[in-house]
């Protein structure tokens, strides 16, 4: 007999938002949001692969009030509204799931759970149900005929999977919500019960009732602070009776359809094809165009009966199917033909798998390769787990791989390679022939798109969902290590690994080539830069723990003296860091005006307002001051200690390619380019960068350049001829603004016209200039009518850059790196001028950015040909630094100045300074 298929269930509005908070934020060409719609579509693509024959519907929310509203008006009273960039996403996959065919519902007065629930208690008594959802209040829906499956996570959720997750059965889920309550909907819940006594409480009694009719013994329970826990039950009775009103789903809601409706019908193939073409959904695109290309073919072909043979098209491009030939070599002859394929491959993909992210300490446990799509392999040899299988031998593996890795004519493809090069290093291998990089391919294709990590770019150019790591490694403190992960799980994960990277960079490097400019980028800048910053990475810079620690010492004594400071000034001892804490001091206690709102309507202690607040009032200021001591002591001064690699003494930070939309270096453990250079607090802690003995340290540093850019960019005679006259550029732009001689500028005046040359880069507006220069808006508006007045060829610049953006929708650098800009023609004043002051801004960062990283090229380059007694340990902002023996001083600082003077040809000087000292902070 055929088992009856389940009715599936999905909760729309739950993964509407899941998709738009959890998955990238993509657009497609116009500017138009589409990561939702593809997150949602996507999931209801997977559930009809996983479920065939099965019915599925989809339930949405409607707009509009429920009864729960009526009975509770402060419900969700708290959400914030829907963003625009979702709003805008609802109609698409509206009619994306009309077109597939699914019966969609959306009932007014209750919501999308109510429907839900109404629907599996009909459908339960006769057929299994599915529902999908993300949302844990669903779970006291589950009994022996409906299961949760939530398609993100990949789990699935009957009543035993109910009492594994929560410690308790789907029946008192209810009761749990009524207890602890729920921030996200409003549900008031009992004061003070969370959800650790929530469950304490249930397991204990029973449920809600049993709880109330047995008052008495909570004082007795095994529960922190139970006395009082009696009491705020009591005297929350009606709030709890209330939240478990609230939180109970609707099983019996009127209903204009029933079960047996809920069929679905055929596809609309005409439709899907217009709405994904729309919508810019290559693969999809595709995968019909191939689906009726076939069935065409189907229909044309020769019957059997005619003695013909049908045949496919004859090179097509398969379609990732997920069935793909994925091996796990164990044994020598396996390896031997593998190494043949590598051998012979023009370009294999190549992947490690390893026990540590920290890519000093990492140790290579496996290696995946891939030749042709749906043809990868995982070699593993450390995975050491209780009963692993025998494993070809590390020392064999690695010797016999050398040669080929070592092989600069042998081109490799990876995704992120600097990691894989940085770790082989660790085994003694020098990873060359980097020829592709699918995430620096990403990066350069379109820096804000999306994220550049593999199962992002998986999801956007495959429409494939790849194995997490932390499905097969676990999450949080119980995740294992790659070595502990046993083969049957590890073999296909990282094999994927290896074949997606293929796919991808089979699926991007046609955009990239469609535009030379791109290609340059890719090829001369960033491609070059990988085993350059890998070798800065390794380099590492030597750090002083003995200073750090006294730093660490003052930088306590400071804050508690400012911190009895603020308690002087507030009237009374107080949590600085509590926002809700110094919002009471500030706005109800000192009756300081109120500035700003955050979004759920309490008074704001941000750091914008703080600093506003700071001009006028003495306590802001001692809390900022506070704030930017903690900072320095809980990110540096105790953290960089702990960050000291035990085998080299150094630090080793990572920097990051494929972060910053315009290109720029980011770094992390530690962030080099945060550590601030203003205040001497700051300064010391550069203090504790330090050369090694017989060394010192070189900081060469671009000077302005990004206004030399913002010159050349807007050809502006006063300002490159003031450049070239190698002049002050903000006294010579104060003489122009304020009509003086350049010998009678004020500090004041150049004060003045710094913020101006620097705040027009970033697009400031009179009244952020007001701000900054603390004067009146009318006067800010003054001088930057002036300024334009002097300079006319800037503001001719930003009109042009501004035009032109609105027109092709991203700006480029110097050497042709883009930046898309989707909000730039947004209905949203606020959205579009943020938009227009990033196309103004971002051509000249963004050619920084460039500009530095040729320079790295280039010195690089000379450091290894030259063979002087000189290595580049950091770069941060536009500096690098380098330690440098004194005998090779002279000749290492006129060749470094030369080579980065020759790093682009602008219409004004580049300008190079060059400090010299026994830390870094002398170096300057």
């Amino acid at each position: 007999m055929t088992a009856i298929k389940p009715l599936v269930l999905v909760d729309g509005s739950s993964y509407l938002y899941r998709a738009f908070h959890a998955l990238p934020p993509l657009n497609n060409s116009k500017g138009q949001p589409t990561g939702a719609i593809k997150g949602v579509i996507n999931m209801l693509r997977r559930l009809k692969k996983d479920y065939p024959g099965s019915p599925i519907a989809v339930v949405f929310d409607a707009k509009g009030k429920t009864f729960r509203d009526d009975m509770y008006p402060q419900y969700k009273a708290q959400r914030p509204p829907m963003p625009d960039d979702l709003r805008s996403q609802i109609q698409p996959i509206n009619d994306i799931v009309d077109a597939m065919g699914l019966p969609r519902l959306v009932i007014e007065g209750v919501e999308a759970d109510d429907v839900i629930g109404t629907l599996a208690a009909q459908a339960g008594k006769e057929r299994p149900v599915l529902v999908s959802t993300g949302d844990k209040d669903m779970a006291q829906l589950v009994n022996e005929h409906v299961t949760l499956v939530n398609t993100m996570t990949d789990t699935v959720m009957d009543i035993a999977g109910v009492n594994e997750k929560f410690g308790i059965p789907p029946e008192l889920i209810i009761d749990f919500l009524a207890l602890m309550g729920d921030k996200v909907d409003n549900i008031p819940g009992v004061a003070g019960v969370g959800e650790k006594t929530a469950l304490a409480l249930l397991q204990a009694l029973g449920g809600l009732d049993d709880i109330y009719k047995n008052l008495d013994k909570v004082p007795d329970l095994p529960i922190r602070g139970a006395k009082g826990i009696a009491k705020k039950l009591a005297d929350s009775h009606e709030q709890a009776v209330l939240s478990y009103t609230l939180a109970t789903i609707k099983c019996d809601v009127a209903l204009d359809v029933s079960v047996a409706d809920l069929l679905p019908t055929e596809p609309d193939n005409a439709r899907l094809l217009s709405l994904f073409t729309e919508l810019e959904f290559k693969s999809w695109i595709d995968e019909l165009s191939r689906a009726d290309r076939a069935e065409s073919l189907a229909q044309d072909a020769p019957s059997a009966q005619d003695g013909g043979v049908a045949s496919g098209i004859e090179g097509a491009a398969l379609p990732f199917s997920g069935e793909a030939d994925y091996q796990l070599i164990l044994s020598q002859a396996q390896f031997d033909e593998w190494l043949k394929k590598l051998q012979a491959a023009p370009l294999f993909a190549f992947d490690t798998e390893t026990t540590s992210l920290n890519y000093m300490e990492a140790r290579v446990v496996g290696v995946s390769f891939a030749v042709q799509a749906g043809q990868a392999a995982y070699l593993p040899f450390g995975h050491d787990y209780l009963d692993a299988p025998d494993q070809l031998d590390e020392a064999a593996v690695l010797a016999a791989l050398k040669p080929i890795l070592e092989d600069a004519n042998k081109r490799k493809l990876g995704q992120n390679l600097k990691y894989d090069a940085n770790v082989l290093a660790n085994h003694g291998i020098t990873l060359r022939g980097i020829a592709e990089d699918t995430m620096l391919q990403s990066y350069v294709l379109d820096s804000v798109g999306s994220r550049h990590d593999m199962d992002s770019l998986a999801l956007k150019y495959l429409d494939h969902t790849t194995i997490h790591f932390e499905d097969i490694a676990g999450k949080g403190a119980k995740q294992i290590t790659f070595n502990q992960i046993a083969l049957e799980q590890a073999g296909p994960y990282a094999a994927e690994d290896a074949d997606i990277t293929l796919r991808l960079h089979q699926a991007m490097s046609p955009q990239l080539e469609a535009s030379s400019t791109l290609m340059s980028v890719y090829r001369d800048i960033e491609l070059p830069l990988v085993p350059v910053l890998s070798r800065i990475e390794r380099n590492g810079a030597l750090v002083s723990r003995d200073l750090l620690k006294v730093q660490s010492h003052e930088l306590g004594l400071k804050m508690q003296a400012l911190e009895s400071e603020a308690y002087e000034l507030a009237g009374g001892e107080f949590n600085l860091a509590s926002p809700k804490q110094l919002g009471e001091i500030l706005f109800e206690r000192l009756q300081i005006p109120v500035i700003k709102k955050t979004p759920k309507g309490a008074p704001s202690t941000a750091e914008e307002v703080l600093v506003e607040l700071a001009h006028d009032y003495p306590l802001p200021k001692v809390i900022l001051e506070h704030r930017g001591m903690a900072k320095l002591k809980s990110t540096y001064t105790d953290k960089l200690p702990l960050l000291i690699a035990p085998a080299t003494g150094r630090i080793h930070t990572s920097y990051h390619q494929a972060v910053a939309a315009t290109g720029r270096l980011s770094s992390s453990d530690p962030n080099l380019q945060n550590i601030p250079i203003r205040s001497a607090e700051g300064r010391r802690i550069r203090q504790a960068f330090i050369a090694p003995a017989d060394h010192v340290i070189m900081a060469a540093d671009y000077s302005q350049i990004e206004l030399r850019i913002m010159a050349h960019l807007s050809g502006d005679r006063g300002l490159i001829d003031a450049f070239a006259a190698g002049e002050d550029i903000h006294k010579a732009t104060a003489a122009e603004v304020f009509g003086v001689a350049l010998d009678q500028v004020s500090d004041d005046q150049r004060r003045n016209a710094k913020a101006i040359n620097f705040g027009l880069i970033y697009g400031m507006s009179a009244f952020g200039l007001a701000r900054q220069l603390h004067i009146g808006r009318k006067e800010a508006q003054e001088y930057i009518d002036l300024y334009f007045e002097r300079y006319p060829g800037v503001l001719r610049y930003m009109d042009e850059t501004r035009m032109l953006a609105s027109e092709k929708g991203y700006v480029e650098t110097l050497f042709g790196r883009r930046l898309y800009l989707p909000e730039i023609n947004a209905s949203n004043g606020m959205r579009r001028q943020a938009a227009e002051r990033t196309a103004i801004n971002a051509p000249m960062q963004g050619s920084a950015a460039d500009i530095i990283k040729r320079a790295m090229i280039s010195v690089d380059r000379y450091l290894s040909d030259s063979g002087v007694d000189a290595k580049m340990i950091m770069q941060v902002h536009d500096e690098l630094v380098l330690e440098v023996a004194p005998a090779a001083l002279d000749t290492v600082k006129k060749d470094v100045v030369a080579l980065m003077m020759a790093a682009a040809d602008l219409s004004v000087p580049l300008e190079v300074g060059v400090g010299v000292g026994a830390n870094w902070d002398e170096a300057h």
